[in-house]
């Protein structure tokens, strides 16, 4: 299903309008290293998982699906298990590339004064990481990270308070998620509009996720939000 730009426009426009967005997958290229790492870790441990299991842990917290799914590192300490993927991952010095429009898309919420936030299973340190990648400075664009939530995605707490930092409904909101775990917790949360991402699954998991529609990359839709008129100062004081 292809991005209606012009209807996300529309609801981006109005009163309460904002963007919610996922970061690994739906802004940066990193999903398939985090794979390859969750895949070398359990191979020097001897573990044959199979690749459901091993895409089963995208776009959720580590630490919860080792907690929650039943595989063979059996009762070891999820939080041990997740340090001990994330030291592979470093070692593999990835640089992940953006995912087409991913800084213009970003650039343009800033320069348009969209209302934005980051809403990510992933740490703070990558997450401010990745979004130098893609030319954010630190602390311009609001994050929702790993540090942040009692419960990670697929609940709703992450998009919940990505709403409230945005201090608006999420019934206005659009989120973009490339993950089915992401756009259950953003669906679950109440955002008005999630856009799914092909980037690490096709369109019709997406959909069947909950995606009320998908996009390839995030050039459409940064157009779009380019094109919104900046107010200007006097419009701003009235």
């Amino acid at each position: 299903m292809e991005l209606i730009t012009d209807a996300v426009g529309v609801r981006l426009a109005r009163p309460g309008g904002g963007l919610l967005v996922d970061l690994d997958g739906t802004l940066v290229r990193s999903e398939a290293a985090n794979q390859r790492a969750f895949r070398e870790y359990f191979a020097t441990r001897g573990w044959d998982v199979a690749d459901d299991v091993v895409r089963g842990f995208s776009g959720r917290r580590a630490h919860e699906v080792f907690a929650g799914v039943d595989g063979p590192w059996g009762d070891e300490d999820p939080h041990a298990l997740t340090a001990s993927v994330m030291d592979v991952l470093r070692g593999m010095d990835v640089r992940p590339a953006p995912v087409p429009g991913a800084a213009r898309l970003l650039a343009a919420c800033v320069a348009s004064r969209l209302p934005v936030a980051v809403v990510t299973s992933a740490g703070l340190e990558w997450a401010r990481a990745a979004l130098r990648l893609l030319d954010v400075t630190d602390g311009v664009i609001g994050m929702v990270t790993a540090e942040d939530c009692v419960h990670g995605k697929p609940d709703p707490e992450p998009f919940r308070r990505g709403a409230e930092l945005l201090g608006l409904d999420p019934r206005g909101l659009v989120a973009l998620e490339d993950a089915p775990a992401g756009i259950a917790s953003a669906r679950a949360a109440g955002v008005g509009h999630v856009v799914g991402v092909t980037t690490s699954h096709p369109t019709d998991v997406l959909i069947s996720a909950g995606a009320a529609e998908t996009v390839p990359d995030l050039v459409a839709l940064a157009e779009t939000i380019a094109a919104r008129r900046r107010p200007s100062t006097r419009e701003q004081t009235r």
